[in-house]
């Protein structure tokens, strides 16, 4: 299987298992991809996912360039599904999702990382769009989303050399959350995921929607911009559960309802 889903109590872990390819993303992978974005998002039961790839070395070094699926870069840009690398890098999760960057993240790989709300990162870990360099773009969210996230020239820079970015100096500039040692990685996503669960689900989904939803909106406008996750969250039984238990002085019970 070239994607690994594992679903442990509220929390999904999918791993691209393509190491031999660097978890270079093939048609087959990216249809999988899809498929999973979409069991996590019907599964209410999942209130966070972490997304990784298999080994040290590599992350996903992006689409897989010896699939030759027959498509022009024009074609491939029109017909793409939007579940696979889009289902997360155009911010279309309303799950939080962690990406646990243990390598290499290259292309695709990146514009993944970037459609990801937190990002541990080993201090191995390097970052770059080096779709230029092949006669590509970055047509998977690199575009819009690397100049929003990051200082724009920054990242014109990225785009137009192709160059490797380590994860300190990303981190330097607010993309990454954390870098530790390789050896540390996963005790750190375990610290960061279980601060999500400790939060109320519905206020997380509530969170992400009104920040994806109002990002290009002046302030204003986007403090008077409801979602329906936001109206959701504010008259839940959580909402009543969170005070209460802050009264009480105890860990709240979150129901997600």
């Amino acid at each position: 299987m070239s994607v690994v889903l594992d679903v442990d109590g509220h929390v999904a872990r999918v791993t691209i298992d393509r190491p031999a390819r660097m978890n270079a993303i093939d048609a087959a992978t990216h249809r999988r991809l899809a498929d999973i974005w979409d069991e996590i998002e019907a599964d209410t039961e999942i209130r966070c996912a972490v997304l990784t790839g298999a080994g040290e070395r590599a992350f996903s070094a992006g689409a897989d360039l010896k699939d030759d699926t027959g498509l022009s870069g024009e074609e491939y840009w029109k017909g793409l599904s939007a579940g696979g690398y889009r289902g997360i890098s155009l911010r279309q999760m309303s799950t939080p999702v962690i990406a646990r960057v243990n390598g290499l993240a290259l292309g695709g790989g990146l514009e993944m990382v970037l459609g990801c709300d937190i990002v541990i990162a080993a201090d191995t870990a390097r970052f770059a769009l080096p779709e230029a360099k092949v006669g590509r773009v970055p047509l998977d969210g690199g575009m819009v989303m690397l100049p929003r996230l990051i200082p724009r020239n920054i990242a014109m820079g990225m785009m137009m050399t192709g160059r490797m970015v380590p994860a300190t100096e990303m981190a330097g500039y607010g993309l990454v959350n954390a870098v530790v040692p390789f050896a540390e990685l996963d005790a750190e996503v375990d610290r960061w995921v279980t601060d999500v669960l400790a939060s109320a689900p519905l206020s997380l989904r509530a969170i992400k929607a009104v920040a994806r939803r109002t990002a290009a909106l002046p302030l204003h406008e986007a403090y008077e911009t409801g979602a329906p996750e936001l109206a959701e969250a504010l008259r839940s039984d959580d909402a009543h559960e969170g005070v209460a238990a802050f009264r009480d002085r105890r860990a709240p019970v979150w129901r997600g309802r």
